[in-house]
């Protein structure tokens, strides 16, 4: 339940805008790293302390800074200060069970998404961190609840100098770190689809107890995808429609793309939902068709040991003036009455393809 909800408890009572950390601690220390750039030059250097990002507040190059681990309560409080961070935007980026949203605070947009991953590599189970970029005038602020460099081949980007990156603005840069994010859920998305496609191989050769619990797994993954993914269509919409002046026009047409590649995830995970639903059904229908095999066998041991059993009741009563049990050929010839009984019987149920 701890990937569906968070602990509140926390935090009540208090007034809005109190700064609590809600959710796992998953770092050690809080990590800052600043990258100061523009077409000529760039700058890159690690900060121990977040007051140390004033240098960077008003300079016309291009500055993101990068913090790993959002449970550092003073140097979220520090940031807020020099970049002038509403209380409220402090406070959401402390809460880490935020569902992705955009708003519009006119100095500044802050941006909530959810980024996945898997912890071995092929989506066996899908977890999210929350990733919240703040959008300046000259700067980008993202903050990140767990060491890992999501947003390397953003760096590599930058350092080569290649592309629109060191000639566009912070908005731009704002909008390659929310594609990076987007362009990673296709690649959880199919490494469950492998995992579907594998699902529904041993589900044709062998339904089992382990293929229904596998399902049910993978149900509860789509649910957990899609209450994570489809509020980013409306924040994305909303920060291409926003209007406002830190967003420039050249950038709403990537914003768009961004926006299409949303819906096309939505739709995959929609698709890989009805997928789960058929197989399942699938499943249901096999174990029942199974089952109606093995009560078909045996209906038909009974049905053919019936007349056998009778006659065997009757010859088996203790009667003392019974006419058949003189006969010299009396046993062989019960016997023979009996296997042309289920022999007749055998033949006739396989004319009606009853076996």
């Amino acid at each position: 339940m701890s990937r569906w909800l968070k602990k509140r408890s926390g935090k009540t009572g208090l007034s809005p805008g109190s700064l609590v950390h809600i959710g796992e601690r998953l770092t050690e220390s809080t990590k800052i790293t600043v990258l100061n750039y523009d077409e000529a030059h760039i700058e890159e250097k690690e900060v121990s302390t977040a007051s140390e990002c004033w240098q960077f507040k008003d300079r016309p190059t291009v500055t993101w800074i990068h913090i790993n681990g959002i449970h550092d309560v003073k140097a979220l409080e520090e940031l807020g200060t020099i970049f002038s961070l509403h209380p409220l935007t402090q406070e959401d980026i402390l809460n880490s069970d935020q569902r992705p949203k955009m708003e519009d605070f006119c100095d500044y947009i802050y941006i909530v998404l959810k980024a996945f991953y898997s912890n071995d590599g092929q989506a066996s189970e899908v977890h999210s961190e929350q990733i919240s970029i703040i959008l300046g005038r000259t700067f980008v602020i993202s903050f990140q609840e767990r060491e890992t460099d999501i947003f390397r081949l953003v760096r590599e980007r930058i350092r080569a100098g290649k592309g629109r990156l060191r000639r566009s603005g912070a908005d731009y840069l704002a909008y390659a770190l929310i594609d990076s994010i987007v362009d990673n859920y296709f690649i959880i998305l199919e490494q469950v689809g492998e995992r579907i496609e594998v699902l529904e191989e041993s589900l044709i050769k062998s339904p089992s107890a382990e293929i229904l619990q596998a399902i049910q797994s993978l149900k509860r993954e789509m649910i957990f995808l899609r209450k994570t993914v489809w509020p980013l269509r409306e924040a994305i919409s909303s920060l291409e429609r926003t209007g406002c002046h830190l967003v420039k026009e050249s950038t709403d047409v990537y914003l768009k793309d961004i926006y299409d590649h949303t819906i096309q995830v939505i739709d995959t995970i929609e698709t890989f939902r009805d997928m789960l639903s058929g197989i399942l059904d699938i499943y249901l229908s096999s174990i029942s068709n199974r089952m109606n095999e093995i009560m078909k066998v045996l209906t038909i041991i009974a049905t053919i040991f019936m007349p056998l059993t009778f006659l065997a009741g009757v010859y088996g009563m203790n009667f003392k003036y019974m006419p058949e049990l003189e006969w010299h050929w009396g046993y062989f010839s019960i016997w023979g009455i009996m296997l042309a009984i289920a022999i007749s019987m055998l033949m006739y149920f396989r004319r009606k393809r009853w076996l």
